[in-house]
């Protein structure tokens, strides 16, 4: 029954990129074996609690192979059915051409740009190792799973691994075991066009078990590759990576070839294939005994859940404080912030110093909040400092319990191990980093916002306000590239309650939110608040309708308060509107918005030290805006600031040539 399980699982996927005439039959061909002994005889999972938490998570990092992951969720009672296999790359279907986190029952999370998966893997192992050394107990394993990852060629050849796996290696992260599919075949050819690492030695370098599995010779050998896994569930004090040689698209007619890489097979191929693995039965068709197969593997799942929770109740009658931790913990509970305490501030002080003190007071009332930054902490100032009643510790393999995390140099694999806890649960993660360098982060904040995990992006020294550093780390084009990212919140704060309210925006929301800070110290504003929450608000107003409406966030707020006041002297009544959010300005009712900029004032000038792109939709015809069409350059944050145009009375010479159109 296993050899007609594996085949089961082979023709559910090529059946299923066949009807659609489009996906990738390779992987499915060639890792099916290896697919069918992790699900069969080690995964812990019951497809009817598919959110279990203490189930093993399994990440198919090769994302383009998601046909073989459907197969496989269909075969082992998730709720993937037939049809939905037939609708396999159809519009809204459960069955979409990459995995997609909330799509699909038993998806962990979004995965096919190559490496992302394993990074979320490790994140998911880190979550765990951090929370079982929180909450276990002796005779009480609350939280004993491993994290599966199963990548291909093109993943190892993406950097963000190299990165990721460093990490991991340096944490020992035991319980995290990478399924490689070794079949040298890309979409350009053979992978020694251009990537011939020796993986094994690479991986031995960064502290992993390597173990070599030779599927060439025998393809569907399961005993190999249960052997294997089982000695990588043995290795506790570092993670393991089974190399499995295999053939891409083996069976098919272009097994070895990059034919079968992203392509169908055809029919003649489909046929072809049949014949040769010995499949007899029509399309999408799977024999009764087969289904009783793999449900073994479900009830065995089931059992398990059902001891853990007889186990879990006698932990919470033992333990009641950290049971209710616990559970809040995965429930993503928050507590009451104590708004007014985070909102006290007096002296001029950059957001980056206002964020750090918000930050502290929070992470002594959310236990689960848990971060770092890439190697910038004393800059950034996002780490978590200890009190008399608070020990927050550094998470390491003699601390996985510590809450303060040292991402090191690796921005990009530092935000996609962020979106792996985050998926994980029980820990509500933030990150940390120059905001120049969100450029190395780019694409797992874009899956943070893809997949709606409230991922917090901390990015300090927001713009030519950095300085000496000079245009390499002056932040020009990044604003309007964030904000050009659905579902993702921009903040950039003004002041130390704006950033309060940064934070508790963040920490409500259901989506990623970066909090983009200052380097340099900024005014307080009496006027200033919760009132940020709503994205824009009026900050200082004249009397009557004003002549002209003064817009910015962040540092540049400060320049529209100074205009102001030389405008007044003129005769001009002039509006300050602060707007940190125009992600959250835009979600609010057009009542409001109208209230804030009314359409019948056309004289305006919006003003931020970044690209313009943001921010013609607020100038409207008449504006002027007062932005960056260039680079930096390295010099005193005082000097640039002058040079490029950034001063109250170049504000207040632009309000009135907006006046005069």
């Amino acid at each position: 029954m296993k050899q007609e399980t594996v085949n089961a699982i082979r023709f559910l996927a090529v059946d299923a990129i066949e009807k659609a005439k489009s996906g990738h039959p390779g992987l499915p061909l060639g890792a099916a074996p290896i697919a069918y002994a992790l699900f069969q005889d080690f995964l812990k999972f019951d497809p009817k609690a598919p959110k279990w938490d203490d189930r093993d998570r399994f990440v198919l990092s090769a994302g383009h192979g998601s046909a073989l992951l459907y197969a496989l969720l269909h075969l082992y009672g998730y709720a993937v059915s037939t049809d939905d296999l037939k609708a396999f790359r159809t519009f809204r279907s459960k069955t979409p051409g990459h995995p997609e986190y909330g799509m699909t029952e038993g998806v962990e999370t979004t995965t096919g740009p190559l490496g992302q998966g394993i990074a979320n893997a490790v994140g998911m192992a880190m979550a765990e190792a951090h929370l079982a050394a929180k909450f276990n107990r002796t005779g009480y394993p609350v939280v004993d799973h491993y994290t599966y990852c199963l990548c291909g060629d093109g993943c190892l050849e993406e950097g963000i691994s190299y990165e990721a796996c460093s990490f991991a290696g340096a944490h020992r992260l035991g319980k995290l075991i990478l399924l490689y599919d070794d079949n040298e075949i890309t979409i350009e050819g053979n992978t020694s066009v251009t990537y011939r690492d020796d993986v094994a030695k690479r991986f031995e370098a960064q502290n992993w078990q390597v173990i070599k599995i030779d599927l060439v010779s025998k393809p569907d050998n399961i005993l190999l590759i249960t052997n294997a896994i089982r000695r990588a569930q043995r290795e506790k004090s570092k993670p393991s990576i089974i190399i499995f040689k295999t053939h891409i698209g083996y069976g098919s007619p272009f097994e070895n070839t990059p034919k079968c890489h992203g392509s169908p097979l055809g029919e003649s191929g489909v046929s072809e294939t049949r014949a040769k693995l010995g499949w007899k039965y029509p399309p999408f068709e799977i024999p009764e005994e087969i289904y009783r197969h793999t449900a073994k593997a479900a009830r065995r799942g089931a059992t398990l859940r059902r001891d853990r929770e007889t186990m879990l109740s006698e932990y919470e009658k033992n333990y009641p404080d950290l049971a209710r931790e616990y559970r809040e913990a995965m429930q993503g509970a928050l507590p009451d912030l104590g708004l007014e305490d985070l909102l006290t501030f007096e002296k001029p002080l950059a957001t980056r110093q206002t964020s750090s003190i918000v930050l502290n007071k929070i992470a002594a009332k959310i236990p689960s909040l848990m971060g770092g930054s890439a190697d910038l902490a004393p800059s950034n100032l996002t780490e978590m400092k200890d009190t008399e009643s608070v020990h927050y510790g550094v998470f390491s393999p003699e601390n996985y319990a510590g809450r303060n995390v040292h991402f090191g140099i690796r921005e990009h694999a530092m935000a996609a191990i962020a979106n792996g806890m985050c998926a994980h649960g029980g820990v509500r993660p933030y990150v940390a980093t120059f905001f120049i360098f969100s450029d190395y982060c780019k694409h797992a904040m874009r899956l943070s916002a893809l997949m709606e995990l409230p991922v917090i992006y901390v990015l300090t020294h927001d713009s030519i306000g950095v300085g000496e550093d000079g245009p390499t780390h002056e932040p020009v084009e990044q604003l309007a590239g964030l904000r050009a990212v659905p579902g993702l919140n921009v903040f950039r704060p003004a002041d130390g309650k704006e950033t309060a309210a940064g934070w508790i925006c963040a920490l409500r929301s259901r989506a990623p939110t970066a909090l983009v800070l200052s380097r340099q110290a900024l005014p307080q504003y009496e006027n200033s608040g919760l009132e940020a929450l709503r994205g824009g608000y009026i900050l200082e107003d004249c009397k009557g309708t004003p002549d002209v409406l003064l817009i910015a966030s962040g540092s540049e707020v400060e320049l529209c308060m100074k205009a102001k006041k030389m405008l007044e002297g003129e005769g001009i009544g002039a509006r300050v509107v602060s707007m940190p959010c125009m992600e959250l300005f835009e979600m609010q009712p057009e009542e409001y918005r109208e209230g804030v900029i009314p359409s019948a004032v056309k004289a305006r000038v919006c003003v931020e030290a970044a690209s313009p792109m943001s921010w013609y939709k607020y100038a409207g015809d008449k504006g002027e805006i007062v932005a960056m069409t260039t680079f930096g350059a390295s010099g005193a944050a005082p000097v640039l600031f002058e040079h490029f145009g950034f001063t109250p009375q170049n504000v207040a010479e632009k309000a009135k040539l907006s006046l005069k159109k």
